[in-house]
């Protein structure tokens, strides 16, 4: 009898913590896509500002930082629009053409850091890279998440 109550318990346990993470997913999903019907100019403006707080910009870095964040996210958006098209049609990239946009995606990233490097102070940077570190393993695990 305590065995069978010990494992109704357990899977009532289970079963609270299972819709939890449905629950995150679905939050989730809703700010990604209240980000996607943003302008260029509305996702630039915040990224910036967000960067100030946590970076402590003086009004030039952040004016610095606006511009290349802009042309990063118009880049994005195109890049976006893109590939919704041609899934749209069927089309699949070749492997040559995947190579080539991955490649260019790289040389983005690294044209990205030398701006900023350039645009931050040594402590900032630091802290920059610290940051984006800690952004990019929190989005593995939601792609890995997503995945199972």
């Amino acid at each position: 009898m305590k065995t069978l109550i010990a494992i109704a318990l357990a899977l009532f346990t289970l079963n609270g913590f299972a819709q939890g993470e449905r629950k995150h997913r679905k939050d989730h999903n809703e700010r990604s896509q209240l980000m996607k019907d943003m302008t260029p100019e509305e996702v630039a403006n915040i990224k910036s500002k967000q960067l100030t707080l946590s970076l402590t910009l003086d009004e030039i870095q952040e004016s610095k930082v606006y511009d290349l964040i802009l042309e990063e996210v118009k880049y994005t958006k195109a890049n976006r629009e893109q590939r919704k098209a041609n899934k749209s049609e069927g089309k699949k990239p070749t492997k040559e053409q995947r190579l080539a946009m991955q490649n260019e995606r790289l040389d983005k990233q690294i044209a990205f850091k030398r701006a900023m490097k350039s645009i931050l102070t040594d402590e900032q940077f630091a802290k920059f890279e610290k940051l984006s570190s800690k952004r990019r393993a929190k989005k593995a695990r939601q792609v890995k998440g997503n995945r199972n």
